[in-house]
This record gives C-alpha cells, sequence and structure tokens, in this order.
C-alpha cells in the first residue's frame, strides 16, 4: 500500500513538472524550458525535482515520448474509423487528423519535427514510437501500387542505377520498422507523401502563410488532394485514387 501512493505521487509529480514544461515550450520555445524554474512553479526544490528528472534532457525525452504516442494514437483512431472506406478517403482520414494534431498543440508539433535541439540525442525507444505515425500513413497506401511499379520497371529494362539504390535503401528502412513486406513503390510514395504534408504543416505552424494572405488549410487539402491523384512520374503506378 506504502509503495503504491509513492508510485502514485511519483507519477502525479512528473506529470505536473511536465504539464508546466508544455507551457514553458508553448510559451518560450524549447530554450525556456527549465527544470529549476519548473520546480519553483511547483514549490519544491532544483534538487528534489532532478530526483524525477535527471536533467532537461531527460525532460525533453519524456515531452518527445508522449508527443510521438500521442500523435500516433490520433492519426491511427482516424485511419481505424476509415476502415473499409476507398483510398481516397483513407489518405484524407490520415492528413486531417495529421494536421488537426499539428494546429491544435504546435509546440509540441515543432518539438518533434522543428529545429533539433543542440546537443540532444533522443533514446532509441522514441525512434519506435515516431514510426508510428508513418506505420499509419503506408497502411492507406494501396499494395497494389508496388506491383504496378514493378511491371513498369520491367517494361522499361528495369529500375535505374539511381533508383536501384534508393530501393535499396527503403527497404532496408522498412526491414527496421517492421515494415519489410511493403513494396519499395508505396514506401516511395509514403516518404515523399509524408515530407510534403509536413512541408506545409511546418510552414502553417510557423505563421509563414499570415504574410501571403493564403489559407493554408487550403494549401494543404491542395497538396492532400494532388498526393491521391499522383503526378505525372507516377501517375498509374502509384496513384491513390484507383483506376480510371
Amino acid at each position: 500500500m506504502v509503495n503504491a501512493r509513492r508510485e502514485r505521487f511519483r507519477e502525479e509529480t512528473k506529470d505536473e513538472a511536465k504539464r508546466i514544461a508544455l507551457e514553458q515550450l508553448a510559451q518560450q520555445g524549447i530554450g525556456g524550458v527549465s527544470v529549476n524554474a519548473i520546480a519553483k512553479r511547483m514549490g519544491v526544490t532544483g534538487p528534489a525535482l532532478y530526483r524525477y528528472f535527471k536533467g532537461r534532457d531527460d525532460l525533453l525525452t519524456e515531452l518527445v515520448r508522449d508527443a510521438w504516442h500521442d500523435l500516433a494514437d490520433a492519426v491511427e483512431a482516424a485511419v481505424a474509423a476509415a476502415e473499409g472506406a476507398e483510398p481516397p478517403e483513407r489518405v484524407r482520414a490520415f492528413a486531417a487528423a495529421f494536421r488537426a494534431w499539428a494546429v491544435d498543440a504546435p509546440h509540441r508539433y515543432l518539438l518533434l519535427f522543428g529545429t533539433p535541439v543542440p546537443g540532444y540525442q533522443a533514446p532509441v525507444d522514441t525512434i519506435a514510437a515516431a514510426h508510428r505515425t508513418m506505420s499509419a500513413f503506408l497502411s492507406v497506401l494501396p499494395a497494389a501500387a508496388g506491383a504496378a511499379a514493378g511491371t513498369r520497371d520491367e517494361a522499361r529494362g528495369g529500375p535505374t542505377t539511381e533508383r536501384a539504390a534508393l530501393d535499396a535503401q527503403l527497404a532496408a528502412w522498412a526491414d527496421s520498422r517492421g515494415e519489410g513486406s511493403v513494396p519499395p513503390a508505396v514506401l516511395l510514395t509514403g516518404l515523399r507523401g509524408f515530407t510534403r504534408l509536413h512541408g506545409v504543416l511546418s510552414l502553417e505552424v510557423t505563421g509563414q502563410f499570415g504574410p501571403m494572405g493564403i489559407d493554408p488549410a487550403l494549401v494543404y487539402r491542395a497538396e492532400v488532394e494532388s498526393l491521391i491523384l499522383g503526378d505525372s512520374e507516377v501517375r498509374g503506378s502509384t496513384r491513390l485514387s484507383g483506376p480510371g
């Protein structure tokens, strides 16, 4: 009973510290996150709080880990809700959830995708947490894309040396993340698509569209539709809208 009460107090203390750290992050950016300042807000000494976090990097890791899992939970729920829908609707469901999470918590989005913190190295387990979002994205891309792309490559005498090298790198990345059954064409579509969505979101959450007088939501939706239709290079092989 005593141990359970002590553990509950420990978790409550950590949760309060992380809540204050997120406030600091939202107001001042990563540079404003301070364990000593958090301790002062909580009415405890700095050394007392260091019993829960070894230092600022340890606290940042907790925030990063929580953010990756929260983002993954959001997109996975959206993808699950669209189960059975046509591929374009599943892609739209993923993309909408991705943007909603970023816009709702831009400081958390930038913690994950913004400028790296000098000297900070996230632990290995956060890499697995981060891949949950990419895995959800890959799951909404059509498996037929790989077979179609393979047929196209065979028809023109096989992939170029550069494409072969990229396919090998994509396959190695997929194997390391447990995605070994996903065809290289789908992996490339996923990687390119994720990069494009991230690019628009990064500009939106940092306010870059404001001075232009352009609604970032419309830009984002246009990018999603472009991804669904496919560009001239991949149309007919990795397009997501099906035949016709």
